[in-house]
């Protein structure tokens, strides 16, 4: 029906009204006056605006994020804001927001999924995921969705997480709108090119896509920065200290970085990422293995740069994915490669103890520069736990790092960004970004009670929890566990620390230094003496409980500690421990920043 002819019948807008809204309507899409017309329908709460055909069955696209430290959430923020710019209506939900059994009523659902540590479900998702594969998931038969899965090769269950819900989603009766892509570490390229192909799908879709209540539309929670991992800040090395003793078997460096003028803000819990590039002495012998000329010409990301330049700045020579000893098994033909080709975990054992020159040096064979470069990774950022607190250091960020090093035959060989900060000099430069971190928060309100489990390197956020906690006065209790091999060598940040046991600040702080007695004493066997006090202050005091560090290990120990304790302290069995642990975890009150 057109304007004129609405005007014929009995229709309330005035001549002048009616010529506004054909003016504003003249500049619309089809699409856009669908999305007006359903706006009007849902902004209407008598109903006395007879809805369109298109409004009635309408949908919008649902963007769930399931994120442990950004990556997927930045993913799914940039889906949303190119579905925006091209009229698709979308909805963006971290997955924990999400109620799942809203998932009936979904006509199009998209998921950007990483996966965590051994096959996990991010913290947030862990919930969702749950409903999803018992038996309490509705069947969607009308459901179109899509997956995009991020995660690191080099782990047995790769992108375990995405795949779990693609599984799921299908058994259910659901219909893939494209296959699922699983990205690697280097995931900016897949992940762009599955989201200009998802979206033509969906504009394909038009007719059934219009947004019923437009005024609901969630807005990403985009950090106020202008820089990210794609741009980022350049700031300048003020302090790079060796913390740990001379006779440490660790070589741990505190780094400090000058953000004056800078702009780059962040807060307690986050991430800091660290461009790094591959050292010149590395790239220089990558070179003369395979018979490189450094100075030839290649292309990067349409650019051209020397060979040498390229294996510096842009591709990853420290870590070594599974599919590289996979290529070079088939370039070299080396009998112990092939036989690792066919058994997984020993081919990513191999892969995660030698580095690309030992690959290639020990199996020869020659490629040409262009093969090489397809072969390997491209260089992706290193995510640190951030160690200082804004409101205490103001116009710096610093940082705890534990620089990786180990024999390989004759030859020592360093972590590809841990080496690269154990070289920086003061008043050198380096490329940085903030990744949020908004699981891993110390509690909104500054009374609630705080346990912290960090060894190692591990204390680095809880240094910046105790500068917060400290410069804002805040009136909770602070309990600390802190471990390493030995006191006189590893006790990193004593003197701060013992400055705040001093003032107050730290209530309590339990010391596990393995190696000063002949049984080696972990951080979650100090916990376990102390079970009663903890349970009082998680079940009793509704303290919040922190663990940052080693997450093959000593995060495992320390949950099955936590478990124990709460059978034994709380008289619970075995699934009503796990179910409590579980509670705290969706509370926000047991939080894991694990590496």
């Amino acid at each position: 029906m057109s304007l004129k002819d609405l005007n014929a019948l009995s229709c309330p807008l005035s001549s002048e009204q009616l010529k506004a809204l054909e003016q504003a309507l003249g500049d619309l899409s089809p699409l856009q006056q669908a999305w007006v017309s359903g706006y009007l329908y849902a902004k209407n709460a008598s109903g006395q605006i007879a809805p369109t055909t298109a409004a009635t069955s309408s949908a919008h696209v649902t963007i769930l994020y399931a994120s442990q430290t950004g990556n997927a959430k930045a993913v799914a923020e940039q889906l949303f804001e190119k579905a925006q710019q091209q009229n698709v209506p979308v909805q963006l939900q971290n997955v924990a927001d999400y109620k799942p059994k809203s998932l009936k009523k979904e006509q199009f659902l998209v998921m950007v999924a990483s996966t965590n540590g051994e096959g996990e479900p991010p913290d947030d998702a862990m919930e969702f995921h749950e409903f999803l594969v018992s038996k309490k998931a509705p069947k969607v038969p009308e459901l179109r969705y899509a997956i995009l899965s991020l995660g690191d090769s080099s782990y047995e269950h790769f992108c375990k997480c995405g795949v779990d819900f693609d599984e799921r989603l299908s058994a259910l009766g659901a219909t893939a709108l494209l296959a699922r892509v699983d990205c690697d570490l280097d995931y900016e390229q897949p992940a762009s090119q599955w989201q200009q192909e998802l979206l033509e799908i969906l504009k394909a879709q038009a007719s059934e896509l219009v947004a019923e209540q437009p005024v609901a539309l969630t807005s990403p929670s985009v950090a106020s920065t202008k820089y990210d991992r794609a741009h980022p800040a350049v700031a300048t090395v003020l302090t790079n200290q060796k913390i740990t003793g001379r006779n440490s078997l660790k070589d741990i460096r505190h780094l400090e970085f000058d953000l004056e003028g800078v702009g780059l803000t962040y807060q307690s819990g986050d991430a800091l990422g660290v461009w790094f590039e591959n050292d010149a002495v590395l790239v220089d012998e990558l070179l003369a293995v395979l018979s490189l000329d450094g100075e030839q010409t290649v292309v990067v990301d349409e650019q051209s740069a020397t060979l040498k330049t390229a294996l510096i700045q842009s591709y990853e020579l420290t870590q070594t994915p599974p599919g590289f000893v996979e290529f070079w098994a088939d370039r070299s033909g080396a009998d112990e490669l092939l036989q690792l080709k066919a058994q997984k975990p020993l081919l990513r054992e191999y892969a995660a103890t030698h580095q690309i020159i030992d690959v290639v040096s020990a199996y020869p064979a020659q490629v040409p520069a262009d093969e090489l470069l397809a072969a390997l990774r491209r260089l992706t950022p290193r995510m640190y736990s951030i160690a200082s607190s804004q409101s205490d250091v103001e116009d710096e960020v610093h940082l705890c790092v534990a620089v990786v090093s180990f024999e390989q035959g004759q030859a020592l060989r360093f972590g590809g960004c841990s080496g690269f900060l154990s070289r920086l000099g003061e008043g050198q430069n380096v490329k940085i970004f903030v990744e949020p971190n908004q699981n891993f928060k110390l509690p909104q309100d500054d009374s609630t009670p705080v346990i912290m489990i960090g060894p190692g390197t591990g204390i680095a956020p809880f240094r910046a929890f105790l500068q917060e906690r400290d410069a804002k006065g805040a009136s909770g209790d602070n309990w600390l566990f802190f471990g390493n091999p030995h006191f006189t060598e590893d006790f990193l940040y004593q003197s701060e620390i013992q400055g705040y046991v001093k003032s107050g600040l730290l209530s309590r702080i339990d010391l596990a230094f393995s190696r000063d007695q002949a049984d080696k004493i972990y951080v979650q066997d100090r916990l376990r003496e102390r079970s009663k006090d903890v349970y009082d202050w998680l079940a009793n005091r509704g303290a919040h409980l922190y663990v940052c560090g080693d997450a093959t290990r000593m995060a495992k120990d320390v949950e099955q500690t936590l478990l124990s304790i709460a059978s034994e302290q709380g008289q619970m069995s075995q699934q009503e421990a796990k179910d409590w642990l579980k509670s705290l975890r969706r509370d926000k009150r047991y939080q894991k920043d694990v590496y």
